[in-house]
């Protein structure tokens, strides 16, 4: 019989425990980012780590077997196609554990379990590009709405085109490196 890790189980069994670190590490690898008690981040740690390892070889063998332990397709897709390639150069300490303040209520110790390149950021970027378009879009239709009726009330706009004039010819220098005298120049007076 297989002995079990040191220390007390997280859940009720060694089933539920396997469920339960395989829901953290699939909400780890979606957001990158997650909070949880040590207890929980520190039996978390290996199970990501392999996984990232796993997702390293990039074969179909190595997707199975991460299929085996997450079972959200979207999840393992993200692992293997933008995850793993962050870490092709490094061999390890793909995870990083931040200690936080205990949690109001039962005091437990609480950390901030992370990935280490390329942590999620706060808003995700193309949303947050999304927004400031918008904002600037906003902006512009409120300054715009106000030179317009600016305008309006002022002076009428001209539809007509303005005439266009043609640059005067600039005479060249003389290239002998004498200077021409102004006599010799034509001058319109």
């Amino acid at each position: 019989m297989p002995k079990p890790p040191k220390g007390a189980r997280l859940g009720s069994g060694p089933g539920h425990e396997r469920l339960m670190l395989a829901g953290l590490a699939a909400a780890l690898f979606r957001e990158e980012r997650i909070r949880t008690t040590e207890t929980k981040a520190r039996r978390l740690r290996p199970v990501a780590e392999k996984l990232i390892t796993t997702a390293k070889e990039g074969t179909i063998a190595s997707r199975r077997r991460a299929l085996a332990v997450v079972e959200d397709r979207d999840i393992i897709h993200k692992l293997f196609s933008d995850i793993a390639p962050r870490f092709a150069d490094r061999n390890g300490g793909y995870t990083r554990i931040i200690k936080l303040a205990p949690r109001k209520g039962d005091a437990a110790p609480m950390v901030l379990v992370e990935i280490v390149e390329g942590a999620a950021p706060e808003a995700k970027p193309a949303e947050e590009e999304r927004r400031r378009r918008l904002l600037r879009r906003r902006g512009r239709a409120g300054r715009d709405a106000g030179r317009d009726q600016g305008r309006s009330q002022e002076e009428p706009e001209e539809t007509a085109p303005a005439a266009t004039v043609a640059p005067e010819p600039v005479e060249e220098a003389a290239t002998d490196g004498t200077v021409a005298d102004e006599d010799e120049s034509p001058v319109d007076e």
